[in-house]
């Protein structure tokens, strides 16, 4: 296996359209990195990049220490999963898994080895005589992941795999894919759009937004040390809620002023956001960091108000509360069991020492 460079690349389509821009992103040995982003971001172009199945307009990318900017696709020693599967219809599972092995010309004992070795790997050593209008979606993705395990690239490259299949078998699909990598060691970069994926199957995240960037970390850092608004509201489910205000220091104490609302900070926030008094700010603050009163237990550092419940979301083991300020709509993650009505108002308490603090104007974290 090896690793993947990165390094200053920009795609420029005809007409000025730019899918990517300085892009420089170090894909380490045996690592599983998921590009993350919108639909339009580049992640997709990224990968079809590194693949050689789009030009570079600047840069460079390098497999296993070769620079591969001008090598054909075939010469790369890389493997891409499609997001359509992409089998012949008219070939057997057997014979699509073997297809690429036979055009470089292995022998037959050693592509009937690395196949039965593939499907034994992927549970589908049943399926190895049918054609691909007999099988499932989940079974399809199965095969499309044995054609590429049977040449035994540098790097696997997946491109929204599991986009098509229904949401348990992307649950299942996801699952296998992070057992598979762990059991052949292989260096994989994973493109999806589903925030969840990307949290659940990476080792690293880089999350992306107009061509560029945003932030590369696992996933816990970018969950709780997100370095914009962007990645704060992008990861996480719910997403994390956003209030514009003002700070404001009255009576010794600093407070965030969101105009229904008014929300005392911690004596460590005051010591961060002291240079922001009197300026517009951002504050968010994760669904789960919100509290009913009556249930919130001990929180040291705690700003309380009021809010109106506009929805209630049961999901089983937890219930989403959809709530207003009369400003701002906001969502609280509470336990199954309490007890609330709609346009009930109740007594709200964030833990202000989760909160997240944004410049205004760049989206930058502050704190």
């Amino acid at each position: 296996m090896a690793g993947v460079e990165i390094k200053d690349v920009t795609k420029v389509y005809p007409g000025g359209v730019c899918a990517a821009r300085n892009v420089s992103i170090d894909v380490l040995d045996k690592e599983f990195l998921v590009l993350v982003g919108p639909s339009g971001c580049g992640k997709s172009t990224l990968l079809r990049m590194i693949a050689g199945l789009e030009e570079i307009t600047e840069g460079h990318i390098s497999i296993g220490g070769r620079v591969v900017n001008n090598v054909a696709p075939k010469d790369r020693d890389i493997a891409m999963v499609f997001q359509n599967y992409a089998l012949y219809p008219h070939m057997s599972v057997y014979k699509n898994m073997a297809f690429g092995l036979k055009l470089r010309k292995f022998k037959s004992a050693e592509i009937d080895r690395r196949v039965r070795e593939a499907a034994q790997i992927l549970g589908i050593e049943e399926l190895l005589d049918r054609k691909p209008k007999a099988l499932s979606g989940g079974q399809r993705q199965r095969v499309a992941v044995g054609r590429a395990i049977v040449r035994h690239p540098q790097v696997f490259l997946f491109d929204e795999p599991l986009s098509n299949l229904d949401a348990k078998l992307r649950v299942q699909m996801r699952t296998e894919i992070s057992k598979l990598h762990s059991r052949l060691q292989a260096t994989m970069v994973y493109v999806t759009h589903d925030q969840v994926e990307a949290m659940t199957m990476g080792d690293r995240i880089v999350v992306m937004l107009d061509g560029q960037v945003q932030q590369i970390a696992d996933p816990i850092t970018l969950y709780e040390k997100p370095d914009n608004r962007f990645v704060a509201g992008f990861i996480g489910s719910p997403p994390m809620n956003f209030m514009e205000g003002q700070l404001e220091q009255a009576d010794g104490a600093l407070t965030f002023n969101e105009g229904a609302v008014r929300l005392k900070l911690s004596n460590r926030l005051r010591g961060c956001l002291a240079n922001y008094r009197k300026q517009k700010i951002v504050l968010g603050i994760r669904p789960e960091s919100i509290y009913d009163m009556r249930f919130a237990g001990e929180v040291p550092e705690k700003a309380e108000l009021k809010a109106k419940v506009e929805v209630i979301e049961p999901m089983g083991a937890e219930t989403y509360l959809h709530l207003t300020t009369s400003l701002t709509p906001f969502v609280a993650r509470v336990e199954a069991h309490i007890n609330v009505e709609m346009d009930q108002r109740i007594d709200i308490l964030f833990d202000m020492e989760k909160a997240h603090f944004f410049d205004h104007e760049t989206g930058l974290t502050l704190v």
